[in-house]
């Protein structure tokens, strides 16, 4: 198995990249609606909603369509997450593009079960330790229609493992509407909070994927209705890009001035 070795100095400067260059050129915009910090429920019986803490331990579990999902996630965990994030990889990739491994990116090797067991050792490590993980529990992927969204039981094992952990279900969309370039919906929904012991691991995994499927259907079939690539509430996160229509019409306007 892959560790992560973070380095701030790096993550400094592939920030700056990753949002400027890399997502901006290829991109007309990214926003995410939800929140990667939701509040939580008082646990002094006091029924008020708290910000929840920057080292409480949260799982997050998303669908997985495009190569680019872990620079988006990155991205928006820069830009409005307080914890601190890491992300599991599937080992093959991190060994191709070993320096996400500086930005807290571990490996998995699913054709290993010791490195699985490995893994996911290393994952219920960080929770512990009051980290935030990203995982994509399809395993592999896949398009964003495919149905029905199964996840593997692993998802299930770390959360048993780690029972003070919460998991947020997180949704991409990605789209051309009106534009030529894509335009890119992320979604967090509420927290899921279980006695995660009191669950098999398969069991975990079968409810965390009917979460996210229902989200993502809901959250698909409102950025159909809108006719656009963003809800109403979202933040941006990125404004990319100029597509080729507002080029045109932008010169356009300077013609007929």
């Amino acid at each position: 198995m892959i560790r992560a070795v973070k380095s701030k100095a790096f993550e400094r400067v592939f920030s700056l990249y990753n949002h400027y260059y890399l997502l901006r050129r290829r991109f007309r915009s990214f926003t995410l609606s939800g929140s990667l910090d939701p509040k939580m429920m008082d646990g002094n019986g006091g029924g008020k909603m708290l910000p929840m803490a920057p080292d409480q331990p949260v799982v997050y579990f998303m669908n997985h369509s495009s190569w680019w999902d872990g620079l988006l996630l990155y991205h928006a965990a820069k830009q409005t997450s307080r914890g601190d994030h890491y992300v599991m990889m599937e080992e093959r990739q991190l060994r191709q593009y070993a320096f996400f491994r500086k930005l807290g990116a571990y490996s998995i090797n699913k054709d290993s079960a010791s490195g699985v067991r490995t893994s996911l050792q290393y994952s219920s490590e960080l929770l512990a330790a009051g980290k935030r993980v990203w995982i994509f529990p399809q395993g592999e992927i896949l398009h964003q229609e495919a149905r029905p969204i199964q996840f593997r039981p692993g998802i299930g094992l770390v959360l048993r493992r780690s029972p003070q952990t919460i998991a947020v279900p997180v949704t991409l969309c990605h789209g051309m509407v009106q534009h030529d370039l894509p335009e890119i919906s992320m979604q967090a929904g509420p927290p899921v909070v279980q006695d995660w012991k009191a669950l098999r691991s398969e069991e975990i995994a079968q409810q965390l994927g009917q979460v996210l499927e229902q989200q993502l259907d809901e959250h698909r079939a409102e950025l159909i209705r809108l006719g656009q690539g963003s809800l109403p509430d979202a933040w941006p996160l990125i404004r990319g890009a100029r597509s080729t229509s507002e080029k045109y019409d932008q010169a356009r306007k300077r013609v007929n001035r």
